[in-house]
């Protein structure tokens, strides 16, 4: 009897530790310099019902929402969700004139400027080029359907550079109903309601002029497209992701620069043998602060000083320097945050025998710009490499399907900003097993270690 009970609790826990998680995403261009482009495949000219040309052509490009599974082991090579088939849509000479039309809109699918996911609805912000466009229609912000693909809004819907729509990724709250992002912006764009508080920054230069340029926590209203500033000045960091948790946690990572040597480990470490690489930061979305310590600094006997150094003391062991990347987290998993990030920052073993950069001609046997699934445990600040992703796919944002914090967060959710969500009362206990997932009811007092949280503290707990 023991041992039926015993392969039973085991069976039990692999299925609870190896369940498969789907991640969404919408495909971002990665970089190459063969010439060997995002492609696309010509359907054919664009005839009325009356047989008229249209003067349009339709065509199948790579851009799109693309799903791949994780099931604790392997890591599925990425599939266009929902496929798009040029068989469903030309019979012979005949076009679906409907079918091709949503076919060829995947083309205005690109978010190289942030993309964000909001209950069913996928908002992208694609930059258009600075040198051949007008700066009164820089940015083009596009609505999806993320289910059906369908082009909601915006194919011919353009913004200017004034409104500061660039971010290194934006994410929803559940706890405000409210969508933040890391903005780009100068330190004319934060306004004098910031500049001229006394709790300003003094930024790096020590010299608010309107060339100096950051990151700021920013919330965005997707129905207006109007950001407004939080951050009491600018950070300086090159961050290339932002996520939300279901708590509210705001979290994001920078690109961890390249400088440094691979340990046998696998992981990047600086000169002195520590752990480097990207660095998970945590912000307040209240202040719009990251959370610091102090830390005590002595340049000799008489002189000191104090600096404030992220909580998360050293480098994840991973650079990954090129700006467009994602991450996101399960509603049902707080502390796990899942990163596209990339493999080795373009670097690699070149002819010399040098760890340098790498020409991108050869991308599909050299490794460079290869990419990855991450998983960063927020608890700890490390992270582990689970699986390169095959064609290098890049996404400008994430969500996980089923499992996202905003999933049935209102009607407006994914197009304006919705009503804050209050709560009352003192902090309630929550437990998680060590994969992650919430125990509740009577399991909440299973044998073994957990994870419990109560408030903003967080321990592990051993119950025998």
């Amino acid at each position: 009897m023991k041992r039926t009970t015993m392969f039973a609790l085991t069976a039990i826990s692999c299925m609870t530790v190896c369940a498969q998680v789907k991640i969404k995403g919408v495909l971002e261009n990665n970089r190459y310099d063969d010439g060997d482009e995002m492609r696309s495949e010509w359907i054919g000219s664009l005839y009325d019902e009356n047989g008229k040309y249209t003067g349009k052509t339709a065509f199948i490009v790579d851009n799109g929402i693309y799903a791949m599974n994780w099931n604790g082991t392997t890591l599925s090579t990425p599939k266009k969700e929902p496929a798009v088939n040029i068989a469903d849509i030309k019979q012979g000479s005949q076009v679906d004139y409907d079918k091709a039309v949503w076919a060829t809109n995947f083309n205005l699918m690109a978010g190289n400027s942030g993309a964000v996911y909001v209950d069913g609805t996928i908002t992208t912000v694609f930059s258009r080029d600075y040198q051949s466009t007008e700066d009164d229609e820089l940015f083009a912000v596009r609505k999806w359907n993320a289910t059906t693909g369908d082009l909601l809004s915006g194919p011919s819907d353009f913004y200017p550079v004034s409104m500061h729509l660039e971010s290194a990724g934006m994410s929803y709250n559940p706890v405000d109903g409210k969508v933040y992002g890391l903005f780009y912006l100068t330190a004319q764009q934060l306004g004098d309601d910031i500049t001229s508080d006394p709790g300003y920054f003094v930024d790096e230069d020590d010299e608010a002029s309107g060339t100096d340029a950051g990151y700021a926590i920013c919330t965005i209203d997707l129905k207006t497209l109007a950001v407004t500033p939080i951050t009491p000045g600018l950070y300086y960091k090159n961050f290339v992701t932002f996520a939300i948790n279901s708590e509210g946690r705001a979290f994001a990572l920078t690109s961890g620069g390249s400088n440094g040597y691979v340990d046998d480990d696998g992981k990047l470490k600086n000169m002195d043998g520590v752990t480097a690489g990207a660095e998970l930061c945590e912000f307040d979305l209240k202040t719009g602060l990251m959370k610091t310590y102090t830390v005590e600094h002595y340049a000799g006997t008489d002189s000191a000083y104090v600096s404030q150094e992220n909580i998360y003391k050293q480098g994840m062991g991973y650079a990954s320097q090129y700006r467009r990347q994602s991450a996101c987290f399960a509603k049902s998993n707080p502390y796990k945050m899942y990163w596209n990030g990339y493999y080795n920052s373009g670097k690699g073993i070149n002819d010399w025998g040098s760890w340098s950069s790498l020409s991108d001609k050869e991308w599909r046997t050299n490794g460079k710009f290869d990419t990855c699934l991450y998983e960063v445990d927020i608890l700890t600040g490390t992270c582990k490499r689970l699986a390169k992703i095959d064609n290098r796919c890049i996404f400008s944002c994430m969500w996980v399907d089923g499992d996202d914090n905003s999933d049935g967060a209102g009607e407006y959710a994914g197009i304006g900003s919705v009503a804050a969500k209050t709560t009352t009362g003192t902090a309630t206990t929550q437990t998680y097993n060590l994969a992650g997932q919430r125990i509740t009811g009577s399991k909440g007092a299973q044998r073994g270690l957990s994870i419990v949280k109560n408030g903003n503290t967080v321990k592990k707990v051993m119950n025998k």
